[in-house]
């Protein structure tokens, strides 16, 4: 079980999402990967195998952080997305494994054959 965070900041200009946790982590992450890396059923399917890969959110960003009792936050994307709940495992782990997921997401859209915009 993740820690818990101590703070969670929205730097919507730069479309970043600052956490920080009570072991001391503390993660920036960009709303793209947040988005693409929601943990809703839309974006994970509902098992191995069964994602969507998410194409063109380059300029998403948060416009809501919604708290969700004690355990997670629902994220609303600019892009109407607001269906995943994220919850402090999901952040952390989402934090912790960021530059790993980040490739991974990059060799799918090659793979599919989509050009990212910078």
């Amino acid at each position: 079980m993740a820690p818990h965070p101590t703070d969670i900041k929205l730097h919507q200009l730069s479309r970043m999402l600052e956490v920080s946790f009570e072991d001391g982590a503390h993660f920036t992450l960009p709303c793209e990967y947040l988005r693409v890396y929601s943990p809703s059923a839309e974006v994970r399917g509902h098992g191995p195998g069964q994602e969507t890969l998410q194409l063109g959110k380059e300029d998403v960003n948060i416009v809501d952080i919604q708290p969700v009792g004690h355990y997670a936050v629902k994220l609303v994307f600019s892009d109407g997305h607001d269906s995943g709940l994220y919850s402090w495992d999901i952040l952390y782990e989402l934090g912790r494994d960021q530059q790993a997921n980040w490739q991974t997401y990059l060799d799918r859209l090659a793979a599919a054959g989509h050009t990212r915009r910078s």
